[in-house]
């Protein structure tokens, strides 16, 4: 999960794996620079008497284990640790003259935490490897670990709140270890990670460009420790997740020259301005609104809400969209210039679409957004989910306008957080003296949404938008391949929306068969639903078989 999605857009275990070797293995830890097992410098004064202090370190530790997965046994190398990213240095353009004593700035660091999974006794340069992080921002990969592809996941219910711990971790036969390594990535500021270089060192990691920076030397730092710069590389991320692949596959590709076999997209957000959660903020922009209604259908169908329930879903969603580009985009366009009558005749056509009362759409001006779809959808006393609307919990304030939490957050976090920070420990063998962070909220994490598309001499002051990335990274690179996964029940991220952006990207006829989309019966965390999950594996598994 993460704040966007919790995932959402994304994602470690409880107890030994079943069958697991007990050999473990530590790599020294090095401060950055020095050869490893070097001790750190001691803290020394600088010019003018200030401790300079210790820098942060690369750590890792090695463990092995075994599972049944795809049909068989699946054995594998597991690596958890830490590994150092930098901002740029602050004299790299200016240095100070020879001789000066003036103070250094502090040059901001941060150490990313990771687990890496290679499948055998020993890495394979010849395997695909698979970057995963979830998004936020501000989120740990804790939720696509342990729920999609780690080795090991935890068991939740469907669409309910889970029970208290002790939780359920099971071999996971939908890893996708039989398919790609996999780095589970952390974002700067949370995980294990720290983040060290003055008074607003957040700055330089926390924002859409910074943030795509240090992932790009993350990986880049990846690859040459691990040897792996000639494998098959992709990217998957969820949520917000997505919106950093789309500026971290430029990156790589313009300034890194590492080009990429492709990227896996879950929850798909490009342009905020697609978002459903704050239209009214942005008036006179209405696709929000357009492209949230057939999810807004979606989930009044899997409550049963509609006046007249249609048995099929699909031939359900194929009828709204057609209405939501069509009549109602339209009445939207015609602002004040819409008649009573035609007002009425859209309002009478959401309320078959949606479940909510025709009176209620018309003193909202046609217009509902997520918060208010999911607090009135089930009445006053109960609130809809926003990760995933089959999702359901008690409304805080029957009062309000819109919806004060999510269900599902609050249905399966600790379960997430609770067996990660158990199996992490104790069967990983990492972070024994660590907080593990599962997000960056508080300690004054802000988020510089700002962003500097490509050939853009500076970031353009207008809400986040990269889809220019995508379409440049697919343009500079016309064998890359771009799959997009989407829930029919998210309303962090809906899925008409995801369609609609990829519909909509600068790219030549040529390239557009590069891209593939699949559709799930689940919501923002695909994953949380079992069958959906099964589904997913089969498709970025395969997806991954036939693009290397």
């Amino acid at each position: 999960m993460t704040t966007l999605m919790r995932p959402l857009a994304g994602a470690l275990f409880l107890a030994l794996v079943a069958g697991a070797v007990g050999a473990q293995e530590s790599r020294p830890a090095a401060t950055p620079g020095t050869p490893p097992g070097t001790a750190p410098a001691a803290e020394l004064p600088d010019a003018e008497g200030h401790e300079i202090p210790v820098h942060l370190r690369n750590e890792s530790h090695v463990t092995h284990g075994s599972i049944t997965a795809a049909g068989g046994r699946i054995t594998y190398q597991a690596e958890a640790g830490v590994q150092v990213v930098y901002a740029k240095d602050p004299y790299d353009e200016d240095p100070p003259a020879p001789g000066a004593r003036e103070p250094l700035p502090p040059r901001a660091e941060a150490s990313m935490s990771y687990v890496a999974y290679f499948r055998g006794d020993k890495p394979d340069p010849a395997r695909p490897i698979t970057f995963v992080y979830n998004g936020g921002p501000g989120s740990s990969t804790v939720w696509l670990h342990m729920g999609a592809f780690g080795p090991r996941r935890v068991v939740t219910p469907d669409d309910s709140h889970a029970l208290g711990a002790p939780y359920k971790l099971v071999d996971n036969a939908w890893t996708l270890l039989d398919a790609t390594d996999l780095v589970f990535v952390d974002a700067p500021g949370t995980g294990f990670g720290l983040i060290r270089g003055g008074k607003d060192k957040g700055k330089a990691f926390w924002g859409v460009d910074q943030d795509a920076h240090a992932f790009a030397n993350f990986i880049t730092g990846f690859l040459s420790g691990h040897g792996r710069w000639n494998s098959p590389k992709y990217l998957f991320g969820e949520s917000y997740g997505t919106t950093r692949s789309a500026v971290l596959a430029y990156v790589l590709e313009n300034e890194k020259l590492v080009d990429l076999n492709g990227i896996i997209l879950l929850s798909q957000i490009l342009s905020f301005d697609n978002s459903a959660d704050g239209p009214q903020d942005n008036p006179g922009v209405d696709q929000p609104y357009v492209l949230a209604l057939p999810t807004y259908a979606a989930t009044a169908w899997y409550h049963h809400r509609l006046p007249d329930q249609p048995a099929d879903l699909q031939a359900l969603l194929a009828e709204v969209e057609l209405f939501a580009v069509g009549d109602y985009a339209a009445a939207l366009a015609a602002g004040n210039q819409l008649t009573p009558e035609r007002r009425a005749a859209i309002a009478a056509k959401l309320h078959q679409y949606t479940g909510l009362p025709q009176d209620y759409i018309e003193r909202a001006d046609l217009r509902v957004n997520g918060g208010e779809f999911e607090k009135t959808l089930q009445g006053a006393e109960t609130t809809t989910g926003r990760l995933d609307t089959r999702f359901s919990g008690p409304t805080i304030d029957p009062m309000s306008k819109e919806a004060a939490y999510d269900p599902q957050s609050a249905a399966i976090s600790s379960a997430y957080v609770s067996t990660f920070n158990d199996y992490v420990r104790g069967t990983l063998g990492f972070g024994a003296d660590r907080e593990y962070k599962a997000e960056a909220y508080g300690n004054g994490f802000t988020w510089d949404f700002q962003h500097q598309p490509p050939d853009q001499g500076e970031k353009l002051p207008q809400t986040t938008n990269v889809m220019p990335d995508l379409a440049d990274a697919m343009k500079l690179n016309p064998h890359l391949k771009v799959m997009m996964n989407g829930g029919y029940y998210d309303l962090a991220t809906p899925f008409f929306a995801a369609l609609y952006e990829l519909n909509h990207l600068a790219i030549p006829a040529s390239l557009r068969t590069n891209i593939e989309t699949h559709l799930y019966r689940s919501g923002h965390m695909v994953y949380a639903h079992e069958p959906a999950l099964k589904e997913l594996h089969d498709n970025v598994a395969a997806f991954i078989g036939r693009t290397h």
